[in-house]
């Protein structure tokens, strides 16, 4: 929803400034279209964690936070690394093999439930 929301208020920018407007084709961009810079990011994100209350992560560690997640609920590796953007499964599983060992556990149990 709030992807929506972002997408009709870059519309209406690129009314608003005509030519001016640089279309990179960007999801997150300034005004004129243009690619945010890595401090202001880094400003903006710093102030959305101290709003939601919720526990500061570093914005560098949000990747790895949300394939660790995403592992630990099942989600199957492939998926995992196509969503990071990984060329390959092999360099999902040797980044995150920390989070396998309970997966390992569990997978055995479920295949001891599936042969009873």
């Amino acid at each position: 929803m709030e992807l929506k929301k972002l997408y009709k208020q870059q519309l209406t920018d690129k009314l608003l400034l005509g030519q001016e407007y640089q279309d990179l084709d960007l999801v997150f961009a300034q005004k004129n279209g243009k690619p945010i810079q890595p401090t202001e990011m880094a400003r903006n994100y710093r102030k959305m964690v101290e709003i939601s209350g919720l526990p500061y992560i570093r914005f560098h560690d949000l990747k790895h936070t949300h394939a660790t997640l995403l592992l630990q609920q099942g989600v199957h590796p492939k998926v995992v690394s196509e969503r990071l953007g990984h060329s390959t499964i092999g360099i999902t599983m040797d980044t995150y093999t920390h989070v396998l060992p309970n997966m390992q556990k569990e997978a055995a149990l479920q295949f001891e439930q599936l042969i009873k």
